[in-house]
């Protein structure tokens, strides 16, 4: 279970959420109710992404994140505009750091503005939320 602390953050900020392993791991299994956890997949790929010095390995998990989310016809493929997914489609012949932050931008703007307010009305937090009140 979720420390009460953590639990009541995550309805103050997403950015709470998002910072808490647990809450990471409450939020895609709430997700995967919803039919969009690749949203939050993307979202943690591309953070660790980012971290990435070694341009070999940058390139490696670049096409590793383009065929899984960004091609069209993905098996977890993100929904982002046709100029967004152009876009990863030219800077993938030599990523950088800042290859998919366009589309990273879009899918945490959809999480926060969709996903998140569903997620806090969810029998899944709400439950979370009752169970942290009584300790």
């Amino acid at each position: 279970m979720a420390p009460v602390d953590d639990v009541m953050a995550w309805g103050e900020s997403f950015t709470h959420l998002l910072e808490c392993k647990t809450g990471q791991m409450v939020f895609e299994n709430f997700l995967r109710t919803q039919y969009s956890e690749e949203n939050l997949l993307f979202w943690l790929a591309c953070e660790n992404y980012k971290k990435i010095t070694n341009e070999t390995e940058m390139a490696s998990v670049a096409n590793k994140i383009y065929t899984e989310f960004v091609q069209v016809d993905a098996p977890r493929q993100i929904n982002i505009d046709f100029v967004t997914r152009e876009e990863i489609s030219e800077n993938i012949l030599q990523p950088g750091p800042n290859c998919f932050d366009r589309a990273q931008k879009l899918i945490y703007g959809l999480m926060e503005n969709d996903c998140y307010p569903r997620f806090l009305k969810s029998e899944i937090y709400q439950a979370l939320v009752e169970q942290a009140e009584q300790q």
